[in-house]
């Protein structure tokens, strides 16, 4: 089997990386990938990012699989046009895709199926959004209505960063893809309090397949201060969701969605993540979907990972021979134990997981997130093992070393007994690591600790 990974980051490495030792596999094509997927002898980096390429390209080599990493691509329609092209890809449409690209359209569909979520309202006029902020108070959310490499939120503590969040958002020249309206919007959310978890499904219709469970550490520096970025660490499973918090999850939000989506004509495949929000009282709302992976919780979620990954992503990806109307489904509820019910192709699908712990250690580029560096050279980087991985993100080949070339360079992992000794062998890992500028937090895991 030859498969087709789009993408070039972190998570991307990792999953190309666990789909490679599929004895299955004859090779893993990255595209466009990075420096590490380019030094690994499974894999091979395709210089191609446009979809249409990618398309042909899949064609002229026969490619069994594709996997999208990115919500990119999604929102361009990349699994349309490869399933209209008789190509078999994991990932969702682009009208599903909604669900992430406009933070609009899913807060709207979450209050219309009763998904719990924060109170919202959503302002194209920036005088009104600001009014409504006075209004509300701080802290407040306020949220960028498009793709924004998870950087599009703010949450501010008070009023005057709200204010300066509205601005930015709704000028311009913002650096954010607004919807396909063409209209930049903003989405402001009452603050909800607690601890923050990710819960990952890989789906096909009204089937749901859960992953494991983690938590991602979105500020950039120690103890969650500083500015958000795309992800600064993360480890798996995550403690805060416990098996009557699983339940409650997958009765909540993820049965409740994929029944949603089937009801509006837009049936989900593909990796369904629903931030979540969980309070003291054990209360669980949906902070925000995604309709990919998260990163960088895929690479400590992929060492942990025992199971054949090429095998369940081929179920994932299986045309869908049942009727997409729920006529079809008469039994159909809002228990997850009746979506499961249906004959689909992850029903059967078992995942095994390593018992311990798996955790991950960003170490970002100087200037990471607002102004980051690039070429800066990378120190030669410790081996692999059983144990410990090193997924490339921001890296290219340089005269035989590796330099960086993005904001997050490198997500250390490594397995260990307890979220305290995983996050010992990975900083062990992390200082012998080197390159000018390097930032990185000391503190992964730190909730799980106290």
């Amino acid at each position: 089997m030859k498969v087709l990974v789009i993408g070039s980051g972190g998570r991307e490495h990792a999953l190309a990386w666990k789909i490679a030792q599929s004895p299955k596999l004859q090779c893993v094509y990255v595209a466009p990938g990075n420096g590490g997927t380019a030094s690994d002898s499974k894999m091979q980096n395709v210089p191609l990012s446009n979809v249409q390429d990618l398309k042909h390209w899949a064609i002229d080599n026969a490619i069994d699989l594709t996997v999208v990493g990115p919500e990119g691509p999604l929102s361009e329609g990349v699994v349309d046009v490869f399933r209209d092209a008789g190509l078999r890809i994991v990932g969702p449409t682009q009208a599903a895709a909604q669900l992430e690209s406009s933070k609009a359209f899913s807060k709207a569909f979450m209050k219309r199926h009763r998904i719990p979520t924060a109170e919202f309202e959503t302002f194209s006029d920036a005088a009104l959004a600001h009014a409504h902020v006075d209004r509300v108070g701080a802290p407040i959310v306020v949220k960028a209505d498009g793709l924004a490499a998870g950087k599009g939120v703010v949450v501010a503590q008070s009023l005057e960063e709200a204010h300066a969040a509205i601005d930015h958002m709704l000028s311009p020249d913002a650096n954010v893809v607004v919807p396909t309206g063409g209209e930049a919007r903003v989405v402001i959310e009452t603050f909800l309090d607690g601890e923050e978890a990710s819960f990952m499904v890989l789906c096909h219709g009204l089937s749901a397949l859960p992953l494991a469970t983690s938590q991602d550490h979105k500020r950039l520096l120690d103890a969650d201060q500083g500015p958000n970025t795309g992800g600064m660490g993360a480890y798996s499973p995550a403690g805060v969701v416990t098996p009557a918090i699983h339940a409650k999850v997958m009765r909540e939000i993820i049965a409740p969605t994929l029944k949603g989506m089937m009801v509006e004509g837009m049936p989900f495949t593909g990796f369904l993540y629903a931030g979540l929000m969980i309070s003291p009282k054990g209360e669980v709302h949906t902070l925000e979907f995604n309709t990919r992976m998260g990163d960088p919780e895929t690479q400590p979620m992929m060492l942990r990972l025992k199971s054949d990954w090429f095998e369940v992503l081929w179920a994932a990806s299986a045309p869908a021979h049942a009727p997409h109307t729920l006529e079809h489904f008469p039994t159909l509820g809002m228990g997850h134990s009746d979506v499961m019910q249906s004959a689909h192709p992850l029903d059967d699908v078992e995942l095994v997981w390593d018992r311990r712990v798996s955790l991950g250690v960003v170490m970002a580029s100087h200037g990471y997130p607002h102004t980051p560096r690039y070429g800066d050279a990378i120190a030669t980087l410790p081996a692999p093992s059983d144990t410990t991985q090193v997924f490339h993100a921001g890296t290219r080949r340089e005269d035989e070393h590796w330099v960086t070339s993005g904001g997050r360079v490198l997500c250390v992992c490594a397995l260990g007994e307890s979220v305290q000794k995983a996050a010992q062998n990975a900083y062990e890992l992390v200082d012998q690591i080197h390159f000018e500028g390097e930032q990185h937090r000391r503190d992964i895991g730190w909730r799980a600790k106290h």
